[in-house]
């Protein structure tokens, strides 16, 4: 028995291993058994010379499959009217605002699969691996329900990810796009942890402003092992080698910005003219403040109600002295310097790779702004403050703090809630990322 349940994110610990099992996020297949390790468990015990044979490497596997298509979203109610491109007249009651996107439909019947065709989401399903992982993703292109005069392909392109063969690297010049109504199963083998992003890279410009990103995470092979005097099962970023990584908390943010006009002119069926790019909101998760704080929803729920087709919350919840993991990265258009007032944030990697020289020598950055460019990625650890209370994580360009140009704070915003440890309102430990 598999299920769906609300954050529709992709965790390791979600995977099924051995057989089926149901578990917290969203399902995702795991045979422990290769090809080859399960022929030689059928042909029984293996002769005396065999102790001489080097042992079968066994890469666990992991199946997910997404789905490419368009659907609505909701950008603040409050943002000021931007006539005719926000609120867009064309969207159903509840929504404003034209998107395309990706959704995570592991498990689903072919029947389910399809009646997914107009609900995108933005940003798309996080899913995380462990290094070693023999991962096959499966995408399905269900076309544009708004559009259906145009035949898009879609692609998934594993940005900054440097194992990947030109087949699957979703590059379509150079590789493979999945026409409508068609699809394609990746496969990938990860070698290196890390923060990751993917995205469609057919027509990029605009399947990427459109809404067409998400996060990958890859686990250490450190958190099977005992280190630094830390347990088996503890967390890190990376394989550090000394246990500077650890954490006890998680939370991802995908940075974007969203230009109303473009997202009109795509639904309108009309011509953009992207050197003309003016953002009118600035996303953590494909939310903006205060949206950004409203808990995790699914997609597959009316009842999630305006943010249903953006189920990822942006809140950070923790107690006081818990190491805590930010996982920022950037597919938009602009640079953005993230930060955190009366919080020392520690950038520990940057673009997937671990800020230590080859000699050993570590060069972690401790600062209070990070800056992320686009196409790049950062890993941020901080130390939750001794005093509980509640702290800002914010883009640090006041003008990104907006919604549309109306009053009040929005925009590339959220908090950080800090609780006492040990004490009655003390959070639960953390089983899923970004909650």
């Amino acid at each position: 028995m598999t299920e769906i349940v609300p954050q529709q994110r992709i965790s390791r610990r979600t995977f099924l291993v051995g057989g089926s099992v149901a578990l917290a996020g969203s399902m995702v297949g795991s045979d422990l058994l290769t090809g080859s390790a399960a022929a030689a468990a059928a042909a029984g015990p293996r002769p005396a010379a065999a102790p001489l044979q080097a042992a079968a490497v066994v890469h666990p596997v992991k199946r997910v499959h997404l789905v490419g298509t368009d659907g609505w979203v909701a950008m603040p109610a409050d943002a000021p009217p931007d006539p005719p491109f926000f609120p867009d007249a064309l969207a159903p009651s509840g929504f404003n605002t034209y998107v395309f996107g990706f959704r995570n439909v592991t498990g689903m019947t072919s029947a389910g699969v399809a009646a997914q065709r107009g609900k995108a989401q933005i940003s798309a399903p996080m899913m995380s691996f462990d290094e070693e992982d023999d991962i096959y993703i499966t995408l399905t292109n269900l076309g544009l329900q708004q559009r259906p005069d145009l035949f898009d392909g879609h692609t998934l392109h594993w940005h900054g990810f440097v194992n990947a063969i030109p087949l699957f690297d979703g590059v379509p010049e150079l590789s493979l796009a999945v026409p409508v109504g068609r699809d394609l199963t990746y496969f990938y083998r990860p070698h290196d942890a890390g923060t990751y992003m993917y995205h469609c890279h057919f027509e990029d410009v605009e399947h990427v402003q459109m809404g067409m990103t998400g996060m990958v995470f890859v686990r250490p092979k450190q958190n099977r092992i005992a280190i630094a005097g830390n347990p088996i099962g503890t967390k890190y970023a990376y394989n550090d080698g000394d246990g500077s990584t650890r954490y006890d908390r998680e939370f991802a943010y995908m940075i974007t910005e969203l230009w109303s006009a473009a997202h009109y002119r795509d639904a309108h069926i009309q011509v953009n003219d992207w050197t003309d790019f003016d953002p009118s909101f600035w996303l953590l998760n494909g939310r903006a403040y205060p949206d950004t704080l409203a808990p995790n929803g699914d997609p597959t729920s009316s009842a999630a109600g305006r943010l249903q087709y953006q189920p990822i919350s942006s809140l950070i919840t923790c107690n006081t002295k818990e190491k805590v993991l930010l996982r920022l990265s950037n597919l938009g258009y602009q640079n953005h310097s993230m930060t955190v007032d009366n919080i020392d944030l520690q950038i520990v990697a940057k673009d997937a790779s671990l800020l230590r020289g080859r000699d050993g020598t570590t060069n972690y950055i401790t600062t209070n702004t990070v800056d992320v460019g686009p196409g790049e990625s950062r890993d941020v650890i901080f130390t939750a403050p001794d005093a509980p209370g509640t702290y800002l994580l914010y883009d640090r360009k006041y003008s990104y703090l907006e919604n549309g140009g109306g009053l009040g704070y929005g925009g590339m915003m959220t908090e950080i809630r800090v609780h006492a440890a040990g004490s009655a309102t003390a959070y639960p430990a953390q089983t899923v990322e970004n909650t």
